[in-house]
């Protein structure tokens, strides 16, 4: 049984935080005080003591001893422990609110516990795990980062490191069953991980993960406070690679699961290795015979290899049985390779699969059903069975799933009647597939992440919590944050998000730059949250239901990119400058938890940057096109040297081919085949130095001078001019260009006096970027057309002019200019109703969502109805469009879509259905639901009449929960295209 557990009586503390790094009164000195550790308890709680013995020594360099003495550290299991149950028996230990619950651990000093000893520092764990997370807690508390070994990361030295008096607890997690999918491993864990450990021993396939290296996972995990792992698959099978690895599980405490596609507590490759599958023509009919261990046709098909497929996982179970290691067993079937059944999906067919596999469960183990912990997970197309009807029977957790993209698709319905199995969720911190592979660095946004898993835990989703890390390295901070976060919800707000990203800079750096570290990590998830990295190099259209993948285009328009790149590289100055400050045995895990992947993905910007202005400009024959080009190689090159750094430099080559993932040639069908829209290129971008995709543009350069000008300002690139007094953003802008070699002078003159250039004249050698100024004071009031003419080269060009000066009299608010009003979800004029602002959960800002999320559906329009009114000035009457952007949500709650609606002043609301509004389907995983998720927003608009000029009352009114709005924009004619919308309109108070 998956239910959730209550929090324990105990007083609950942040992680570590009863030790103290100077003397206070009562507290006990860990300093030489031995580690002590029953030999009768669990072989994973022998284990911790002498992880904690090793911890306390690298922080103090005095390593504790292992026997009594007067003051002593004592470890030990209730129940299972001597020492502890002696305590417990004298009546010097009270483990009241710990005995009896799940993972529970209690820290408290006990005087004169025991003959011979004045005072024992005493763990004390209501289960083995619980034990074994109390011990890891103390040598988190103490300095010693989960990640000391996959990251390199050095403790602080300690003269003096004391525990506090008192009794402490970090009480019951509130998800039973926490755990990572290490997934999608290759090639950079696929690489690194055998040369690092071993080969894998299973014959004939060294590329296997051994015991060894899963030693280090399961430490890993243990000092998170997880308990669960779903094992590398492709190409891996856990029990074959190392006979050893589910003895090794055994002995840490780690709960062994499979994935969704491998059910009965076997790997899909174990099937893969030795069977290959009857070959059948359209009817049918065996075209070539296959074969299997069990006698069979080789095919992964309940309908057609049933037996040999019965047997498969009778011996999954019996293996379990056998070896006696604690699991959770995933049910169902899915197709061989992560896809849907051969077999079709028929309610009837997945209902006897599940029987079937419940009556070997039940065969095999000789156990009531319903003390097995079992799973079925709803991904991609299963959730399909349930939307049908088919529900498993109560023991069982039905895991929930994302839509790969961190979006969940479903909650628990609490209009239903309680599950005994309970209800979980499968997460993705890394991905391959539809709209394109991300697996190269860490793109989580932490608020956004805090958003879906407050939202599972309120609609009652709290008994098997699973995440996809792929290779875990590289995802440290938000695997961190989730495994905090299912420990204790409580203790983990959304305020709490930049209190904990300090705790978690602290821990890997120290105090001094802790905040600035932070600091770094947080706009990086907002930056990272615009668009994956793998996504820079196409902006994907819609031509019906297809996709269209122009890959000759950035996804940003104009100057947007030069913005965004430019965000990017303020950021790597300040990831460097702090790099700097920090000491020498703090630099190896800077670049692995923090300099890597933004100095690699500030870079990756500057090379799109370059690359697709280089396009941009052999279309206009500039003179610098060729300049360029040489730039983005020159950037494809620093690429290339910063992942030489990692693999060859940091921690002594200990991480070498640890970065081989690529990131930048997706997209080229001629060379990668019809999946190249999504898939990865099959071999690294080190092995094509000479390669971008889409490739650069050299054009021959005439002798010659030759003007050229280009009009453009903010995101966009136009012919006119348009300025006004209200335009926010960067000013618009003339840029004079030379098509040749030789340099020439210009002259830029505007038509009106009230026009002036910042630089009218000048030499040209490739181009100057030219900004108007209007003495608005001086300018004629209303609509103004003039004209600004540049001279150069022997010729001329004018540019046409339109000013919108209007007076200031009669606007409030947000104010019209370019033809749009813009303004961020947090910048309301009133709130009615509840709402809570997420920060940094937009693109651009922060996110406004219904509060509480559990809250039922409301009716807009009626008074008092839940609502965020904003106050706007648009300057003429007629027909507008407002676009809402929102967070790229699925409809997730059993009310049949997801919904919000927009009124102006006192209009009727417009009720908008997000999805159907869009057509976008997370369970198809359609054109407009990848557009979505790819570019993390979903944009819907509604059509409004205006009836006159002035200010206007524009009113979000709430219909579901769960929806987040990140901004508003109205479009009363004049919008450009955009990629994260136009700079928010100027506002009047």
């Amino acid at each position: 049984m998956l239910s959730g557990v209550a929090s324990a009586a105990s007083r609950a503390t942040d992680p570590g935080a009863y030790i103290s790094f100077s003397p206070k009164a009562g507290a006990f000195s860990l300093i030489g005080a031995p580690v002590v550790v029953s030999r009768d308890d669990h072989p994973g709680v022998v284990r911790v003591a002498g992880d904690l013995r090793d911890d306390i020594e690298r922080v103090t360099g005095v390593r504790p001893g292992d026997a009594l003495a007067r003051e002593v550290v004592l470890v030990g299991t209730i129940g299972r422990s001597p020492l502890i149950d002696g305590l417990i028996a004298s009546g010097k230990l009270d483990v009241t609110g710990v005995r009896g619950r799940w993972e529970t651990s209690l820290q408290t000093v006990v005087e004169r516990p025991m003959a011979g000893v004045d005072r024992a520092f005493v763990v004390a764990g209501s289960d083995p795990r619980g034990t074994i997370f109390g011990a890891y807690d103390v040598s988190y508390g103490i300095g010693v980062s989960p990640w000391y070994w996959w990251d390199d990361v050095a403790p602080m030295r300690r003269d003096a490191v004391y525990v506090r008096p008192g009794r402490f607890s970090q009480g019951t997690p509130a998800v039973k069953y926490r755990g990572v999918f290490i997934n999608d491993e290759n090639p950079a864990l696929g690489t690194w991980a055998p040369a690092y450990f071993g080969p894998g021993k299973a014959p004939g396939f060294p590329g296997g993960f051994n015991a060894d290296f899963y030693a280090r996972v399961f430490e890993v995990l243990l000092r998170l406070k997880a308990n669960y792992l779903w094992p590398a698959v492709w190409g891996r099978a856990f029990a074959e690679d190392d006979p050893h690895n589910h003895a090794r599980a055994k002995e840490y405490g780690i709960v062994m699961g499979t994935s969704h596609e491998a059910p009965m507590m076997r790997g899909i490759e174990e099937w893969n290795r030795h069977a290959v599958p009857a070959v059948r023509d359209a009817d049918g009919e065996v075209v070539t015979p296959g074969h299997d261990p069990y006698g069979g046709t080789g095919e992964w098909s309940f309908r057609r290899n049933a037996d040999a497929i019965k047997a498969y996982w009778r011996d999954g179970i019996r293996r379990m049985v056998d070896q006696d290691f604690e699991g959770v067993v995933t049910l169902g079937m899915r197709g061989n390779g992560d896809t849907s059944l051969p077999d079709g999906d028929g309610v009837e067919l997945m209902r006897e699969i599940i029987e079937t596999q419940r009556g070997i469960l039940k065969e095999v183990t000789g156990r009531p059903l319903a003390e097995i912990p079992q799973v079925w997970t709803l991904y991609k197309e299963v959730q399909r069975y349930w939307d049908r009807g088919l529900r498993a029977p109560d023991d069982v957790t039905v895991v929930l799933t994302d839509d790969n993209w961190g979006n969940i698709r479903k909650h628990p319905d609490p209009a239903a009647p309680p599950r005994p199995g309970g209800y979980g969720l499968y997460y993705h911190f890394d991905y391959v597939g539809v709209g394109r592979n991300y697996k190269w660095v860490d793109t989580t946004s932490l608020p956004n992440l805090w958003d879906q898993l407050h939202q599972a835990h309120a609609y009652g989703n709290h008994g098997l919590w699973m995440v996809n890390v792929g290779d875990l390295k590289g995802n440290e901070l938000p695997t961190q944050f989730f495994m905090d976060y299912a420990w204790d919800p409580g203790r983990l707000d959304v305020d709490d998000i930049p209190a904990w990203e300090q705790r978690y800079a602290r821990q890997h750096f120290g105090a001094a730059q802790a905040q600035a570290i932070a600091g770094v990590l947080a706009t990086y998830g907002q930056l990272q949250s615009r668009r994956k990295p793998e996504l820079l190099n196409r902006r994907i259209t819609l031509a019906g239901s297809q996709v269209v993948y122009d890959d000759q285009a950035t996804p940003f328009y104009g100057r947007e990119l030069e913005q965004v790149t430019e965000e990017w590289r303020g950021l790597a100055k300040d990831a460097e400058r702090i790099g700097k400050r920090l000491p020498a045995g703090a630099q190896d895990a800077w670049y692995e938890l923090v300099g890597y992947e933004v100095l690699a993905t500030a870079n990756v910007y500057a090379l799109r940057e370059a690359e697709f202005t280089n396009l941009r400009y052999a279309a206009q024959g500039r003179a610098a096109t060729n300049d360029l080009a040489a730039v983005a190689e020159a950037a494809l090159q620093r690429d290339f040297a910063f992942a030489d750094r990692f693999n060859s430099q940091v921690a002594g080559g200990k991480w070498r081919g640890f970065q081989t993932q690529p990131h930048i040639d997706y997209g080229d069908v001629e060379r990668y085949g019809p999946n190249a829209p999504w898939q990865q290129p099959e071999r690294n971008n080190v092995a094509l130095p000479d390669v971008l995709f889409p490739a650069v543009e050299r054009i021959d350069v005439p002798s010659a001078a030759e003007l050229g000008v280009a009009v453009g300002g903010g995101p966009e690139e136009g012919t006119v001019l348009a300025l006004s007094p209200y335009r926010t953003g960067p000013a618009p802008s003339i840029e004079v260009f030379n098509r040749g070699r030789a340099p020439f002078d210009y002259r830029v003159a505007a038509s009106v006096p009230w026009i002036t250039l910042d630089v009218p004249r000048g030499r040209v050698d490739q181009q100057v970027r030219v900004t108007p100024k209007v003495d608005w004071s001086k300018a004629p009031g209303g609509r103004t057309e003039a004209e600004v003419t540049v001279r150069g080269a022997g010729t001329s060009v004018t540019v046409p002019v339109v000013a919108e000066n209007t007076s200031p009299r009669g606007l409030r608010g947000f104010v019209e200019a370019d033809g749009y009003v813009a303004v961020d979800a947090e910048h309301h004029t009133r709130a009615v109703g509840t709402w809570r602002r997420i920060d940094r959960i937009g693109r651009t800002g922060a996110g406004m969502t219904p509060w509480p999320v559990t809250a039922p559906r409301q009716t807009p329009g009626r008074k008092g109805s839940p609502r965020l009114e904003y106050e706007v000035s648009l300057l003429k009457p007629g027909p507008v469009t407002v676009w809402a952007y929102l967070s790229p949500r699925n409809p997730a709650l059993p009310t049949g879509g997801l919904r919000y609606a927009l009124s102006f002043d006192d209009d009727v609301p417009q009720s908008v259905d997000i999805h159907a509004a869009t057509g976008a389907d997370d369970g198809l995983m359609n054109p407009q639901w990848a557009r979505n998720t790819s570019d993390n927003v979903n944009v819907t608009s509604t059509r409004h009449a205006i009836a006159r000029a002035g200010a206007h009352r524009l009113t979000f009114w709430m219909v579901d929960p769960t929806v987040v709005l990140q901004r508003l924009v109205i479009d009363t004619g004049g919008l450009r295209p955009t990629y994260l919308g136009p700079p928010e309109s100027h506002r009047i108070r």
